[in-house]
């Protein structure tokens, strides 16, 4: 009798320092001070836990058993209250307040300043902190947020705005990996093919012709010829500006692919996942070369002499434009 009274002692020790452990670990280990805008991007104890790490609030592996198993946050935007209600509550609150997003166009071929002013114009953010937050994240000047369309928070922050964007535009580039290669890629593989992806764009927006523009790319660069393509020179504040005689000329940068063999050194803006994939898988083809024709698509080559017909016929056609 003795024996179970001291067993039942100590049961009653044990759980009593359990409540105590629980009690500090909810009321006094600190997860965050501050109220945040959040993306969530799925519903599922891992994911969730992961977000709320990355944006600064401190968790542990014992986080797990106080997320509820239902009615977590769904893929969503929502408005992280303050915790000084406890860890419990912290977590059990996660999903009442969803907010609403609006949606932002990365436009294929534009600049990051293009964007970014255009953040700061409709979502009434700072332009300067846009761009500071914005240098801090990309290793490349252009090219890294994917065009398309992406929901965000009318309330999310400058931070929180560009960090949603990148990490979603990785998550394309991650599925893309996963899809289409069987290794591990390079960074310095991954870069040329943005390159290529973005030379492809601002050649043309017909998804259907990107395969053959790249094909041009490559043909090119395998015959030791120099690209001689005029959206290599819409790079920077240049991006919007028709390339003339004289521009070929006097630009004496690396992106001047009249003067200089190869790639320019880096992307010259924002790109599709048509246009990536293309130049990962051109078209293959004799082309070495293509012009524009009245309807806005293109017109291929493969010899000089069929590529100046082609020339031709568009300037005639410009001629009777500008008689009529």
């Amino acid at each position: 009798m003795i024996r179970r009274f001291k067993h039942f002692i100590r049961l009653l020790e044990a759980l009593l320092v359990l409540f105590v452990f629980l009690l500090a670990y909810n009321f006094l280990l600190p997860i965050g001070e501050k109220e945040k805008v959040l993306f969530f991007d799925a519903n599922n104890t891992k994911s969730i836990l992961q977000t709320l790490q990355k944006n600064g609030y401190n968790i542990t592996r014992f986080d797990t058993w106080l997320i509820p198993e239902t009615d977590l946050p769904l893929q969503g935007w929502y408005q992280v209250g303050h915790t000084h209600d406890g860890r419990w509550h912290f977590f059990h609150s996660l999903s009442q307040n969803p907010l609403p997003a609006m949606h932002v166009v990365v436009y294929p071929g534009e600049t990051h300043k293009e964007l970014l002013s255009r953040l700061a114009n409709d979502m009434k953010l700072n332009r300067n902190i846009l761009e500071k937050y914005y240098k801090t994240r990309a290793r490349y000047i252009e090219g890294e947020i994917v065009a398309g369309t992406y929901a965000i928070a009318r309330s999310a922050d400058e931070n929180t705005t560009l960090n949603y964007l990148f990490e979603q535009s990785d998550a394309q580039f991650d599925a893309f990996k996963k899809c289409y290669f069987n290794k591990p890629v390079d960074a310095y593989t991954f870069k040329l093919l943005m390159i290529i992806a973005s030379i492809i764009q601002k050649e043309s927006n017909k998804p259907e012709e990107m395969p053959l523009i790249a094909s041009v790319i490559y043909n090119r660069i395998e015959r030791g010829m120099k690209l001689q393509m005029d959206g290599t020179l819409n790079y920077g504040d240049y991006s919007h500006r028709v390339v003339t005689p004289e521009r070929i000329r006097e630009d004496t940068s690396y992106y001047n692919t009249y003067k200089y063999k190869g790639l320019p050194p880096a992307p010259l803006a924002s790109f599709s996942m048509e246009a990536f994939k293309a130049a990962l898988f051109p078209a293959r083809s004799d082309f070495l070369f293509f012009m524009l024709t009245p309807d806005g698509s293109h017109s291929f080559a493969a010899d000089y002499a069929t590529h100046l017909k082609n020339l031709k016929a568009f300037r005639d056609y410009q001629k009777r434009r500008k008689v009529h």
